[in-house]
């Protein structure tokens, strides 16, 4: 059983399911794309729509996170279609597909780790949050976030240019990470710096939290903001948990597949669900949902374009 050849990035597997379930499984995936794709264009175009979002580095950050899990649904629901699809497809075009996947998907863990270093400044600091937190650092941040994903796949590409036959970018292959990048540094690079990246990410959420759990629980009563603040945090943890899930999901795997080894397609379709798509379900909810000026003008579009539809 192979399970290296298994990508989290959203691409199946040696193993086929029957027709049956690989066109429900099929379908459920690009059902909740779809609906997930549709809130956060909802929430895009309410970020559009007034100034007071794009002029505050909170939503600033929040909107470069939705369009992130956009671009990461659209991608991973790509590898996983086509491997259904297509089985195979051209390396060249698996590269470009791969890339943007580990892209985006290294980027959410660092957005919700700044916007959490974020609502810790404004409850901590609140004297100093207009001072630290600017439209120009937000945008330094975005580069930084940018830089560290790039980290994570640009030697792969470099090496995979300097030791692969030119030959195999014109084959066709089961599109996953995994088999675009076999050289074994990659995979010893992979397995350090998701491992850093893990511990690192944690650290700064934990400090965070306990940092606002205490300020919350000093004011008690008389401050909502922080309770709502340590609140988020929670949710911010639930959502890396699942998001980091993709650091660890080899290790996860072989032990799901080591105590249900006849199960190999159900496991890998509830991990893909679990790591790829349910952390982007949850970012909605976090600002979207919770935050009142954003729901308030959210609801907004909302029944417009249900009162239209009608």
């Amino acid at each position: 059983m192979n399970v290296s050849s298994l990508s989290q990035n959203g691409s199946l597997r040696p193993y086929r399911d029957s027709y049956q379930s690989a066109v429900t499984k099929n379908v459920i995936v690009i059902a909740l794309g779809l609906i997930i794709n549709y809130i956060n264009g909802m929430l895009i175009h309410t970020f559009r729509k007034h100034q007071m979002f794009y002029t505050t580095p909170r939503y600033i950050l929040f909107i470069h996170l939705v369009v992130n899990d956009m671009i990461q649904l659209t991608t991973t629901i790509t590898l996983y279609v086509s491997s259904y699809v297509f089985y195979k497809i051209n390396a060249s075009v698996c590269l470009v597909i791969v890339s943007f996947a580990v892209f985006t998907t290294s980027n959410t863990p660092f957005n919700l780790a700044v916007m959490a270093v974020e609502c810790y400044i404004a409850i901590c600091f609140p004297l100093r949050h207009v001072e630290f937190c600017t439209i120009k650092t937000t945008y330094i941040l975005f580069s930084w976030i940018w830089f560290m994903s790039s980290i994570d796949i640009f030697p792969d590409i470099f090496l995979l240019i300097a030791t692969e036959p030119r030959e195999l970018f014109l084959s066709t292959v089961i599109c996953s990470r995994d088999n675009l990048f076999r050289h074994p540094v990659s995979l010893k690079k992979q397995e350090v710096l998701h491992t850093i990246y893990l511990v690192g990410i944690w650290i700064v959420l934990f400090y965070t939290y306990l940092h606002i759990f205490f300020v919350a629980k000093a004011a008690k009563s008389s401050s909502g903001d922080a309770k709502k603040a340590r609140n988020t945090i929670l949710l911010h943890a639930f959502q890396l948990l699942l998001c980091m899930l993709t650091y660890v999901y080899h290790s996860i795997l072989r032990l799901l597949l080591s105590l249900f080894p006849s199960s190999f397609t159900h496991i890998t379709f509830a991990s893909y669900i679990f790591v790829q798509i349910l952390p982007r379900l949850i970012s909605p909810i976090v600002y979207g949902l919770r935050d009142q000026k954003f729901r308030q003008k959210l609801k907004k579009y909302l029944l417009c374009t249900i009162c239209l539809k009608l």
